[in-house]
């Protein structure tokens, strides 16, 4: 990179004042040191995605090194039920197929349940005559409801 020491910095500053003059030089260094901020975004927004793609890249291959690791179990525990299934037929004297999944199976029956209906709702009249609550009270409204009646 670049070595700018305070004297290099100076005479760029000098060189600078002469040829574009003190009245323009405001100028030029903001519109510069704008053009330098958009250069460093730039550069950091390069670096972030090769470091993103690298991570990628390491994930797509961990993400191979495990599916292959499944497979092997699956083909081992594969191998290994083939063994015992037979083990088992021989040692039992079947020869039938080994474990083999239930022949019946029960016809899905929906619930009948109607979940916007009250089916099993109590009526009103009940609710009046037994004394069920049928409306929420705040608190105020049952201090008051409940108070003891002051006698004068």
């Amino acid at each position: 990179m670049i070595d700018l020491g305070i004297s290099k910095i100076a005479l760029i500053g000098a060189v600078a004042l002469i040829v574009i003059g003190p009245e323009k030089l405001p100028r030029v260094a903001r519109t510069v040191g704008a053009l330098l901020g958009k250069a460093q975004r730039y550069v950091s927004d390069v670096k972030a995605e090769v470091n993103r793609s690298m991570d990628l890249e390491e994930l797509k291959k961990m993400k191979e090194g495990v599916e292959g690791a499944a497979r092997d179990v699956e083909q081992s525990i594969q191998t290994n039920a083939a063994d015992f299934e037979k083990s088992w037929s021989e040692a039992t004297g079947d020869a039938a197929a080994p474990l083999s999944a239930p022949e019946y199976f029960p016809e899905y029956k929906h619930p009948k349940k109607k979940w916007r209906t009250k089916v099993g709702a109590m009526p009103q009249w009940y609710k009046a005559r037994t004394g069920v609550r049928t409306k929420a009270l705040s608190g105020a409204a049952r201090v008051a409801k409940y108070r003891p009646v002051k006698f004068n």
